[in-house]
């Protein structure tokens, strides 16, 4: 289907809107779209933080979502072989079911070593002393993290645009306006994306569990072998162990989301661990009934594999039709798949925030912004995931080979780290425990290789290759805050402040107010001062000489004649003379005046020399650069005038 030929129109008639509000009341603005500031001391407040129901329902919707395309992810590699193998989608499903027991048993174990949060990267970091594991933890995580916004928006738009097809055009333009909204609401602080996104999820799991409840209703009625069920337990020729392994590995993308709850531990009201087993619990329960009833009831009616409508929904068709609980449920499952990505909104800055803390990654993803979130990492993940979302379209089968490999490594590492913990602390059945945890670990990482293998010429390869990029970072990132602590650390006992010999430089464009003020600035200071002038011709500078003169040589003046109009190369070379001073001083402090306008778009009026001047200064060794406003439009200062 081709282009709509109004949207971008519209879109960017929107973004002019936008921009000209922006500018006209910027703070105005901010505070609409993200509240009013809040204090600090009121970040562990109740009210900013979550109970157990409330934290499930919120942080559920990343897991619980994963039903609605897991089992049709395995499915859908079981194609090669249909009919006679589409029943292997049970015991698949009950391997999965398995697995996700030993996890959340795994996790709720972590949860309680580990109360802070932090997930794999906590585990990891406690655990081995080598840093790059929890790093690579760490990495898999917030790679998974970027994947489950994407993934979750696509296939929620893919969702709706399997209900209404006229819709397909703006498929990827529904799916960045919905990354948008969450970004929105989740700047918004916990408190209040906790009261907007929790009952549609549990509105979600009402629906799946109505579904899966009505199906089994109809088996009752009319058997499980029913007519269009394909036969069970046959072994055709083109089943083989390792189009079993694909299936059962594409199918696992059902767990990614599970260690959410673990990275969001401290939003969880106090007592904070006990909480998040509750919420871990719950979502096992209605996970583990939902994912054996969905795939149970598309074996049963033999839903086919569908590019444009998803198995969930011909499921729903066949039960309810297209009347309207078969729009509720498509509408809601829209909705919670981008729930889905809410959660994820949590947990990324919150991982983000602990890793820059510990100095593997910029510190400002570890500022809480207005409303005590992390603002920061909040906007990294929105602007990542928007552009996977337009470099493959919105197509969630082009994005799931990328999306499980790096929650599955995480699961690897954390399990590993477990039973590294248990080995050493020796706490009650430790043993049973590191066994526990070594199985898991072992099928964790065969789900990961073999995803890695299968997948690997469909995209896998780019996760491969960021996660290692992400670790060098981050240890890249490291290694520079070490280096800044060792050069800024002093001895406290020997070093102290000792005065310098400064020349104050002030850079004139002409003699105005402007200038006035600044100068009057400079020569408060007590220290030498002269002002330097440059023109691009003998004129204007025999000019300013000359009014220089009438206005009574108020101290030094030096002209710098520019041939090529240039203000960084006369700039450059007076600093190179001054090297070769007999009675050089110490340090130069350039002062450099700016109009500040009324008016922001004003702005674009004038020129921003000083901000030039200003950045090719700071690169200089002991030089000081001052910033002196004028601020156009108010009353001026009692000065004498010319």
């Amino acid at each position: 289907m081709g282009r709509v030929p109004w949207v971008h129109p519209v879109v960017i008639t929107l973004a002019v809107i936008t921009a000209l509000v922006v500018v006209r009341n910027p703070a105005g603005f901010r505070r609409f779209v993200i509240g009013r500031p809040l204090r600090t001391r009121d970040a562990d407040s109740p009210r900013q933080q979550l109970g157990w129901f409330m934290g499930f329902a919120v942080l559920a919707a990343d897991l619980y979502s994963s039903v609605a395309y897991g089992p049709e992810a395995g499915l859908t590699e079981l194609q090669l072989a249909w009919h006679a193998a589409q029943w292997w989608i049970l015991p698949i499903t009950l391997a999965i079911v398995g697995l996700l027991t030993l996890l959340i048993v795994t996790y709720i174990l972590g949860v309680r070593a580990y109360p802070g949060g932090g997930g794999a990267y906590a585990i990891a970091k406690d655990n081995f002393s080598q840093h790059w594991i929890a790093l690579l933890a760490a990495s898999a995580l917030l790679t998974d993290y970027i994947l489950t916004v994407a993934v979750s928006v696509s296939a929620g738009v893919a969702a709706v645009v399997s209900a209404y097809p006229m819709l397909a055009p703006f498929h990827v333009l529904l799916s960045v306006v919905s990354i948008v909204l969450i970004l929105v609401v989740n700047l918004r602080g916990v408190s209040d994306s906790a009261r907007l996104f929790a009952w549609p999820t549990l509105l979600f799991i009402i629906t799946m569990l109505v579904l899966v409840g009505t199906g089994i209703v109809d088996v009752g009625h009319h058997g499980v072998f029913q007519q269009q069920t394909p036969p069970f337990g046959t072994m055709p020729h083109a089943l083989t162990v390792l189009l079993l392994l694909k299936a059962f590995s594409s199918a696992c993308s059902a767990l990614t989301g599970l260690e959410t709850i673990s990275n969001s531990v401290p939003i969880f009201r106090h007592p904070q661990a006990e909480n998040a087993v509750r919420a871990y619990i719950t979502l096992g329960v209605v996970t583990a009934i939902t994912l054996l009833g969905f795939s149970f009831l598309l074996w049963v009616q033999n839903i086919p594999v569908n590019a444009h409508n998803t198995m969930l929904s011909q499921l729903a068709q066949r039960y309810f039709g297209h009347g309207p609980v078969y729009q509720v449920m498509m509408a809601v499952t829209y909705i919670v798949l981008i729930l889905a990505a809410n959660s994820t909104f949590s947990g990324f800055p919150q991982l983000a925030a602990r890793m820059a803390n510990d100095g593997y990654l910029p510190r400002a993803l570890a500022i809480r912004g207005d409303r005590l979130v992390y603002s920061n990492g909040i906007l990294l993940l929105a602007a990542l995931a928007i552009l996977l979302v337009e470099i493959f379209h919105a197509q969630t089968n082009a994005l799931i080979p990328l999306y499980a490999i790096g929650v599955f490594v995480s699961f690897t590492i954390a399990q590993v780290g477990l039973a590294r913990r248990w080995q050493r602390t020796r706490q009650g059945r430790w043993r049973l425990k590191q066994a526990m945890q070594l199985f898991g670990a072992v099928i964790t990482a065969l789900v990961a290789l073999v995803f890695a293998v299968t997948k690997f010429t469909q995209g896998a390869w780019v996760v491969l290759l960021i996660i290692p990029v992400l670790v060098t970072g981050c240890l890249g990132v490291a290694r520079h805050y070490a280096r800044i602590r060792d050069e800024l650390r002093i001895d406290r006992k020997l070093k102290r402040p000792q005065p310098h010999q400064v020349l104050t430089i002030v850079f004139a464009s002409g003699i105005h107010r402007v200038l006035l003020e600044s100068l009057s600035f400079a020569q408060s200071l007590g220290t030498e001062t002269i002002v330097v002038y440059i023109g691009f011709d003998e004129a204007s500078i025999e000019e300013m000489e000359r009014k220089w003169k009438e206005w009574g040589n108020p101290c030094r003046l030096v002209t710098l004649y520019s041939e090529y109009r240039s203000l960084v190369g006369p700039v450059a070379r007076f600093l190179q003379r001054m090297e070769q001073w007999e009675h050089r001083p110490d340090a130069v402090h350039v002062i450099i005046p700016q109009l500040i306008p009324t008016k922001p778009w004003q702005y674009l009026l004038h020129n921003h020399t000083g901000l030039i001047l200003s950045n090719w200064l700071l690169r200089h060794r002991d030089v000081v650069v001052t910033t002196v406003p004028y601020h156009l439009g108010e009353t001026p200062r009692k000065v004498p005038t010319l």
